[in-house]
């Protein structure tokens, strides 16, 4: 790897050439991940894509004149000071907020190379196409952000937004808060039917910790097989089984823990509180995000962890 330095007049516009070829199809592969989703934004990339090429045309043009038609093959992973960025175009699917922070990051990099490459260069014309370009990155933050005055409207921000909080609901709040739901609710049976047979503050802790961490691993392995995600844009199923499992083990060792303290009753009424505490936050998600009234959410909630609470009060008395 050789520094910036060291790199002749030749190599420095072969670089440019390259580091425009390379973001030209970064910007068109951003274009075509968002089309569905984002289309305003994917309009965005695909003209900041034409730009990128207009200026690798006009690098190699310069290119020929001076030094002749081959092009040596510089890049910047070839270079040192180059930041490596992460190849989130690949990525299905695509997060805009992570698209246009690495934009911003990209252009920025750009515009300090063009104005590290001018203090390396002599020949008038080579300087003023590196000024020219150098200047239209410093002209504005990103070029992100100066073709969206154009096409992100207030509308279509608001559009994209929608759908944004669409996709962290599907990927995110659905897989937890079913994960919650279940261990919340499926481990009350065991756990208090533990408690009222044995009257063992110890012996029911490890029997909930047991249903927990159980319910756990079955629901975020069977979250993480149910589909890949490809189809229905519920991501990364391995993902999802990870926030499915830990939701689902919160849920049920949440009302566990009490049965730390030694006092039987003591302990019993502090889990009892912490289930009504569980069981108004999954009413809560379930109206803040999943479009449901909050007394109709508390009802179907309340009614089922209340039976399933008093199947296992009955089944540990008998």
């Amino acid at each position: 790897m050789r520094t910036f330095a060291e790199l002749t007049e030749k190599e420095i516009l072969a670089l440019a050439i390259s580091l425009e070829e390379e973001h030209g199809r970064i910007y068109d592969e951003y274009a075509h991940a968002l089309a569905d989703n984002f289309p305003a934004s994917a309009k965005v990339f695909k003209e900041m894509a034409e730009e990128e090429d207009e200026h690798r045309r006009w690098l190699i043009d310069l290119f020929r004149q001076k030094f002749g038609d081959h092009i040596p093959l510089i890049r910047s992973q070839d270079v040192k000071g180059f930041v490596r960025h992460q190849p989130i175009w690949l990525v299905r699917p695509l997060g805009i907020d992570k698209v246009r922070a690495q934009v911003e990051a990209i252009e920025y990099e750009t515009r300090r190379f063009y104005e590290r490459a001018l203090e390396r260069t002599s020949d008038a014309s080579v300087r003023k196409l590196l000024g020219d370009l150098a200047a239209a990155e410093r002209d504005h933050i990103s070029l992100a952000q100066q073709l969206g005055e154009t096409h992100l409207t207030a509308d279509a921000r608001a559009q994209e937004a929608e759908t944004a909080r669409r996709m962290f609901v599907l990927q995110v709040v659905q897989p937890g808060l079913a994960g919650l739901m279940d261990g919340s609710v499926s481990t009350l049976a065991p756990l208090f039917a533990a408690a009222f047979a044995t009257q063992n503050t110890w012996e029911t802790f490890l029997v909930g910790m047991a249903a927990s961490v159980g319910a756990g691993i079955s629901m975020g392995f069977a979250e993480a097989l149910s589909d890949d995600g490809s189809m229905t844009g519920r991501g990364r199923p391995w993902i999802r089984g990870t926030i499915t499992g830990i939701m689902t083990t919160l849920g049920g060792v949440g009302h566990t823990l009490p049965y730390l303290i030694q006092d039987f009753w003591s302990a019993t009424t502090l889990a009892i509180a912490i289930v009504l505490v569980e069981l108004w936050a999954i009413a809560w998600i379930r109206a803040r995000y999943m479009d449901t009234k909050f007394l109709q959410a508390a009802f179907e909630v309340v009614v089922g962890g209340l039976i399933v609470f008093a199947a296992g009060v009955l089944i540990g008395s008998a």
